[in-house]
């Protein structure tokens, strides 16, 4: 496979596209939906724990897309669809998207191998220069650290999710900061400064 099965469509530029309306979900979905943003508003957002997402969400450029697939043919239809939406998408309208998986992968090994194929199919369709993952999951663990350790909660979300970032994006942020590899540290530092007791509670799912 090539690039030639994706189609990028050019994002149109006198009206706002894809906008993100949590009405036109099931009321499963909504609550799926506003977990995540209570998340994004005290952890991420309110621990300051990605400095780059404040300014999306406040402007709500976040797209939310939740799947509750568990066949492989529908999660690769679902990733390859959200990815041609952010692609054909105006970035003021979808800077970046977050998608939530209700059923599939709630092992967390199971998630990182289905992390590693999206991965793959980004690098099939040549799209690793437009679009990068991250990943976030209820059980997030780093490899090599202590089963026990605050970090893990950095990345530990309500459900299992995998964030679509821009590239380009991306670089135009991280030309203005001094010492990426520092974010992470810092909050460590930060977690640590709360305390278990209070990082918990603030992320039950992740005890």
């Amino acid at each position: 496979m090539g690039a030639t099965w994706f189609k990028r469509a050019k994002p149109k530029r006198n009206r706002r596209i894809n906008k993100f309306d949590p009405k036109t979900l099931s009321k499963a979905h909504q609550e799926v939906v506003k977990n995540t943003r209570i998340w994004l508003d005290q952890m991420v957002v309110g621990l300051n724990l990605c400095p780059f997402s404040l300014s999306v969400i406040a402007r709500d450029q976040v797209h939310y897309a939740v799947c509750d697939a568990t066949a492989d043919a529908d999660l690769r239809q679902f990733f390859l669809g959200e990815l041609q939406r952010l692609l054909a998408s105006n970035e003021n309208d979808v800077a970046t998207s977050l998608l939530m998986f209700t059923k599939a992968v709630d092992d967390f090994d199971e998630y990182l191998a289905l992390l590693d194929w999206f991965q793959q199919l980004l690098e099939d369709a040549d799209l690793t220069d437009h679009v990068q993952l991250a990943s976030f999951h209820p059980r997030y663990q780093f490899e090599g650290v202590a089963a026990e350790d605050l970090s893990h909660f950095t990345n530990r979300s309500p459900y299992p999710t995998i964030h679509l970032l821009r590239q380009d994006q991306m670089a135009r942020v991280l030309a203005h900061v001094s010492n990426p590899e520092k974010i992470y540290l810092e909050n460590i530092e930060t977690l640590k400064k709360l305390g278990r007791q209070q990082v918990e509670a603030l992320c039950p799912w992740g005890k």
